[in-house]
């Protein structure tokens, strides 16, 4: 309860129908009680209204029954609504008793009153026609005023009853009203890493309107930023590409030329560290392109046709380690993305599995196709990573210590921001089969795969293993 109390007396939603809700109860209860006392004076004046017409048809008469039978028939009007008529002596007259109550003084004036006889209260009209013959009409108020509070409910019940049914409507109506920016809020949840577009303002209500406004003025700034960061990686890098294939060419003459074994020995790490530096230099550019958001459409790219072109850059590594390299089955797909971006993906990550096994390892590459997505699993024999460090490498120039392998810690951060960019996932994995080493696993989404015969496309097969 505690968790959930700040966030939800936060919520505008909730604050709206909570205010809404209030003013609809407090409304229909204020309502309620008018109508209540509204409807009982209403009953109490059409009560007194009966009393008068009946006092004034009674009065009519021009005298007073004369029999005490006569005088009970008329007394008794209406037993349902304890409505009874008295015949009140007159001056100088003197009728008997009657034999039931209630029974009124003489001395009570013409006009509506209100009596109490013995225990009990009766609202009185008395009327004295012409001929003198004194009438009381009564009814006792209890009655009154059960009947009046009866028609009272009825009239505040439907009113009391519509303030819940507002409440509901209103939370309703305010759910309803909050949808556009759910649905906004779910929208941006899906974008990818590299989605910078603008935000339509136009599903949402216009007081909104200008917050969005300032967010596609954030969105545009960021991404200028970003633009401007890249462009300045792929600027500086390429500038330096030029000064050091000088000094690489420099530094292969200067081993042509005679010199002492020191000098040589030094030589060639100055040789080794150009090498370093020139992948640095071609990891940036690559990565700045990687990175771009890019307008270009994505389109239908063969899978096994970029691990066959992966194959022939990097069949020479392999066999200088003495590597197995080979390709599991003969599934073929094709996979939504650039093409450039779908063989960077494939070499990044055939390239870290030979360069991570040790001589005479062995690295396996499949494709598993089926309706609902591809996936690539690189295998190797190597080292493997720790279970806490899977997640850093993927971050720029992150590398695990005690490799002893030259490289810049970028290939791994350029195949993480292709596979973002297209949709699909990585994730690194021990080998199912409880072999050393590790697995690479890229999962594209299904919704752009398009599954192909085996070899259909291809120029060529990539060397295969059953």
């Amino acid at each position: 309860m505690d968790g959930r109390e700040g966030p939800l007396t936060a919520s505008l939603r909730f604050r709206l129908s909570l205010w809404i809700s209030a003013a609809i109860l407090i409304g229909a209860a204020f309502a309620g009680l008018y109508s209540y006392m509204a409807a009982t004076a209403e009953a109490h004046r059409g009560q007194d209204t009966q009393l008068r017409q009946v006092g004034y048809l009674i009065s009519r008469l021009d005298a007073v029954p004369a029999s005490p039978m006569a005088r009970e028939k008329a007394g008794d009007v209406d037993f349902d609504a304890r409505l009874v008529v008295r015949f009140i002596d007159a001056p100088g007259t003197r009728l008997p008793e009657p034999e039931r109550p209630p029974r009124f003084a003489r001395s009570l004036p013409d006009g509506l009153q209100t009596v109490a006889i013995a225990n009990e209260t009766w609202r009185v009209f008395v009327r004295t026609n012409a001929k003198g013959v004194r009438v009381a009409v009564a009814q006792q108020t209890a009655v009154r005023d059960a009947a009046a509070r009866a028609s009272a409910l009825r009239t505040a019940m439907p009113i009391l009853f519509l303030g819940p049914v507002l409440v509901l409507l209103a939370t309703l109506l305010v759910r309803t009203m909050f949808l556009p920016l759910q649905r906004l809020a779910v929208q941006l949840g899906k974008r990818r890493e590299h989605d910078l577009g603008q935000l339509d303002p136009m599903p949402l209500p216009s007081e909104v309107w200008p917050f969005v406004g300032e967010i596609n003025k954030l969105i545009a700034r960021t991404a200028r930023a970003l633009a401007l960061q890249r462009r300045f990686i792929a600027d500086a890098a390429h500038e330096l590409r030029s000064p050091m294939t000088a000094m690489s060419l420099q530094a292969e003459r200067l081993a042509a030329t005679d010199m002492p074994d020191e000098a040589r020995a030094r030589l060639g790490a100055l040789s080794a560290g150009l090498a370093r530096t020139r992948i640095l230099l071609d990891q940036l550019l690559t990565l700045a392109r990687a990175q771009e958001g890019g307008g270009e459409p994505l389109t239908q790219v063969p899978l096994q046709k970029a691990i066959q072109e992966a194959f022939e850059d990097l069949v020479a590594l392999a066999e200088a380690k003495g590597i197995d390299l080979g390709m599991v089955g003969d599934a073929d797909a094709s996979v939504a993305g650039r093409a450039m971006d779908i063989r960077i993906l494939v070499k990044n990550l055939v390239d870290n599995a030979i360069r991570y096994t040790p001589v005479g390892g062995r690295v396996d590459i499949g494709v598993t196709a089926t309706d609902e997505h591809i996936v690539l699993d690189v295998d190797d024999t190597g080292p493997g990573i720790a279970p806490d460090e899977r997640e850093r490498v993927f971050d720029p120039f992150y590398r695990v210590l005690g490799s002893g392998e030259i490289g810049s810690g970028l290939g791994l951060a350029i195949t993480a921001s292709i596979v973002g960019r297209i949709g699909a996932t990585i994730a690194l994995l021990d080998r199912p089969d409880g072999v050393r080493g590790l697995r690479a696993r890229v999962v594209f989404p299904g919704r752009a795969i398009r599954i192909a015969s085996a070899g259909s496309g291809s120029p060529g097969p990539a060397p295969a293993r059953s």
